[in-house]
């Protein structure tokens, strides 16, 4: 350990509270800590130079669910607890719009369509057999029908000719979000330190002992908020997986306005900035992209960009400007993981794609654990 007087005295010393990643969960969790313990000293760690992960790489989609998505929650959970699923999602983006405020994070409601290909024929009638039941089941939760059949719009290409609708669904601004909840946290009085990487940890009587790779320090509480990465500390249930997502150049006159999901999700594109946002394809390959390695792979950004050239946009001249990844945090169930691991140390991961909706609420419930 190589940490002067002044640093150990400044960051490392008389920890409350120390939070393993600065993602949205992370970040609120400390928010929380703050509100209800102003004098608690917290440490946020982050082991990326931005929050890595998901949070500033995500499709910027404020949404709960499409019908597909929604219709495969029915097979392998009750309606109860995808009812509930849908209610933490909700209250997630509620809490996140009522931290930062709607244009500090670039929020629209737009809307949100989901599309078959020609080729999902049966998917297409089993979506639309469907829907009335997941009507009736979300009505107790908005007060109205949230899904209802469309004709097709934007000259999309090779789809069926109706789409739902989801009068409900918004987007936003992940770069605006994020910096806003980071100047949010840091305004508080929470330090957050960037590109340090947490090792191991152990408890040592009423502390977790935590070692970095740029040293080892104290704290009384640990709070694991890694999502994706939470397999490398530990937390089995937790599965990495990686979105590959390419954004086009400003295109003239785009008319396309909206979050659209295709394949049971496995895709979704949108606007932003004039450009078509476009991800998805994990599908193409599982296997290959449970993985934390931030890379992009031929096969994925190749099917991409066919989407792009024969679905999205098949009559308009267009280049890609830029491409990324992120890496979420899945499991066998869409159920967030929020527990105590041991008499110190808790853990808030595990949100199943669904970072931007529940991740605000996810850390408020993290906090309370050690309230």
């Amino acid at each position: 350990m190589n940490f002067s007087y002044w640093e150990t005295k400044t960051w490392f010393s008389n920890l409350d509270y120390c939070i393993v990643g600065s993602g949205i969960t992370g970040l609120n969790c400390a928010l929380d800590l703050k509100k209800h313990f102003p004098k608690a000293r917290i440490l946020v760690l982050e082991s990326g130079f931005l929050p890595n992960g998901a949070s500033t790489k995500n499709a910027g989609f404020a949404c709960f669910g499409s019908l597909s998505e929604i219709r495969d929650d029915l097979q392998s959970h009750s309606e109860e607890e995808v009812v509930e699923l849908v209610k933490k999602r909700l209250r997630g983006l509620k809490l996140l719009r009522q931290n930062l405020g709607d244009a500090n994070i670039g929020y629209k409601e737009y809307g949100g369509y989901e599309l078959f290909t020609n080729e999902d024929q049966a998917l297409y009638e089993e979506c639309f057999s469907e829907m009335p039941r997941v009507n009736t089941l979300l009505e107790s939760v908005f007060g109205e029908k949230v899904f209802s059949k469309e004709k097709i719009v934007f000259g999309f290409r090779n789809i069926q000719k109706k789409l739902i609708y989801n009068q409900f669904e918004g987007q936003l601004d992940t770069g605006k979000m994020m910096q806003n909840l980071l100047r949010k946290v840091q305004s508080a009085g929470v330090k957050i330190l960037n590109t340090i990487s947490v090792e191991e940890f152990s408890e040592n009587g009423n502390s977790v002992k935590i070692k970095t790779d740029k040293g080892e320090f104290s704290a009384k509480k640990l709070l694991i908020a890694t999502n994706g990465f939470a397999g490398k500390l530990g937390i089995e249930k937790v599965k990495p997986a990686r979105a590959q997502v390419l954004i086009t150049k400003p295109i003239k006159d785009l008319e396309i306005k909206g979050t659209f999901h295709l394949d049971k999700g496995f895709y979704y594109f949108r606007n932003i900035d004039d450009r078509i946002l476009l991800g998805g394809g994990r599908n193409l390959d599982f296997k290959a992209e449970e993985t934390t390695e931030m890379a992009q792979t031929k096969l994925i950004q190749d099917r991409l960009e066919e989407m792009l050239k024969t679905t999205i946009l098949p009559e308009v001249q267009f280049e890609i400007d830029h491409r990324w990844s992120g890496i979420m945090g899945v499991g066998k169930q869409k159920k967030p993981i929020v527990k105590q691991l041991s008499e110190n140390i808790y853990c808030g991961v595990r949100l199943g794609g669904m970072g931007v909706a529940i991740g605000s609420l996810v850390g408020k419930e993290l906090s309370e654990l050690v309230k």
